[in-house]
């Protein structure tokens, strides 16, 4: 008898830090109900800004695979697994003539190595980016579709492929909260309508975990980042969304939805629905 496949959730990013801001509870939540949490993520943030005054690094990529490790370890799921691409950089950091930078590679290249992923853990839930990349970073962009091609060309899978396809989801409120603290964006493109919110989790338990993991991630939270500019009552407003709720929309099913919204990831997955009593 072959037997059953364990239950698995398959997130994939492109940097590190992204998975703290929007999915760290819903990690930890279901890493404790047993689920076995694969965290893919593209690069190792090569790119990146170091937020903090004075703060000189010698290799910002090892740095920032360091603090995803330690991100990990707070949100209680195991080590991440790297894709190897670069960090595509943005602004004055935009990486045009790197070849392995993640703008610069060809999309079904990062296509058939998250599917050779999806092949590999057989997840039953995938999580990755909104289809704007949550504020528009081509890393974000090209791993969104990545991911999405990923899914719609793995039903073939033994057990019939990933069964839903799962995008981090902004609301319209979270988005101009966002604007108002410096992020040009239009919160009516980049949010989404209450009613696209297909799952909210409640991860205000998990609170502390998604504090950690966002400190693990130093060179990036530091004095000069977003959330070092905010005002007390900037963060406190951040921090009350950013850590009691984290939202999702619906990118994929091959499953029938027996209720909306849903009242979990694993919601009408045949066999795990129980993930979600």
């Amino acid at each position: 008898m072959t037997p059953e496949p364990q239950a698995t959730l398959l997130a994939v990013f492109a940097h590190p830090d992204d998975e703290a801001f929007s999915i760290g509870g819903t990690l930890t939540h279901y890493a404790r109900r047993g689920v076995r949490v694969v965290l893919a993520c593209a690069t190792r943030g090569e790119a990146g800004k170091i937020t903090v005054p004075g703060m000189t690094v010698d290799d910002l990529g090892q740095q920032r695979e360091a603090e995803l490790r330690a991100a990990c370890r707070a949100l209680e799921i195991p080590e991440p697994v790297f894709l190897d691409y670069h960090d595509s950089g943005r602004f004055e950091r935009t990486r045009h003539n790197d070849p392995l930078a993640l703008m610069n590679v060809n999309p079904l290249d990062v296509e058939i190595k998250v599917r050779a992923l999806v092949e590999e853990v057989q997840p039953q839930v995938m999580v990755t980016f909104d289809p704007h990349g949550a504020y528009g970073h081509v890393d974000h962009l090209q791993i969104h579709r990545a991911a999405t091609a990923a899914f719609f060309s793995t039903g073939h899978l033994p057990g019939g492929g990933p069964q839903r396809l799962y995008y981090t989801a902004l609301t319209h409120a979270a988005a101009q909260g966002l604007a108002r603290m410096g992020q040009d964006l239009d919160p009516l493109v980049y949010g989404v309508s209450e009613g696209t919110v297909a799952v909210r989790m409640n991860v205000a338990a998990y609170a502390e975990n998604k504090k950690a993991a966002l400190a693990a991630h130093g060179t990036q939270t530091g004095e000069q980042s977003l959330l070092g500019r905010m005002t007390p009552e900037e963060r406190a407003a951040m921090e009350q969304r950013l850590l009691g709720t984290e939202s999702f929309s619906i990118g994929g099913t091959r499953t029938a939805l027996e209720r909306y919204p849903l009242r979990g990831l694993f919601d009408g997955v045949p066999g795990l629905g129980e993930l979600d009593d």
